[in-house]
């Protein structure tokens, strides 16, 4: 068994802490958005997959038992099961994703917009079938107006954003 060290415990729980933060700030816009994804991105590529991935489960799971860590200070089953919840859960394939690429691939510029496009693409394809399933009687297309067209400009500038801080926080802390 391999042993845990205090430094991959302090990333992973500064991480976690991090989405939570994030989760709560809410930016003004044609539709508000909050910083989530710049938090679930950032960890997966500073810190990797593995990293990345225990620090988002925790997130949802402090959210499932009724931390207030979601957007709005919500908790419980039921706001995972709500509107966001199909995004929320697309945070998992989202963060492997990044995290995965960004070691194989490397964390130039181009090729981590490139995957955490990919990676964003995944968390919306979730959003919007949960959203389809859960509030839009099954209509996919309507779901894409509502969950993702207003999203598309704040995410590109959260992803550049992840990116510009994790190279310059990488050279940092390795």
């Amino acid at each position: 068994m391999k042993k845990i060290k205090t430094a991959d415990i302090a990333s992973i729980s500064l991480c976690t802490a991090l989405i939570c933060v994030c989760s709560w700030i809410q930016v003004p816009y044609v539709v508000p958005f909050t910083l989530q994804t710049f938090a679930v991105f950032f960890a997966a590529m500073t810190f990797g997959a593995k990293k990345g991935l225990i620090s988002t489960v925790i997130y949802i799971m402090l959210g499932v038992v009724g931390v207030p860590v979601f957007s709005g200070f919500q908790s419980g089953i039921a706001s995972l099961a709500g509107a966001t919840g199909g995004f929320i859960l697309g945070f998992i394939p989202a963060v492997i994703t990044v995290g995965f690429c960004s070691k194989k691939f490397g964390k130039g510029v181009l090729a981590s917009v490139i995957y955490c496009t990919l990676a964003l693409m995944l968390c919306y394809a979730l959003g919007v079938l949960w959203y389809a399933f859960v509030y839009g009687g099954g209509n996919i297309l309507s779901s894409f107006y509502v969950c993702v067209l207003p999203f598309l400009l704040p995410d590109a500038a959260k992803i550049f954003l992840a990116i510009i801080i994790s190279k310059r926080i990488s050279k940092v802390i390795r």
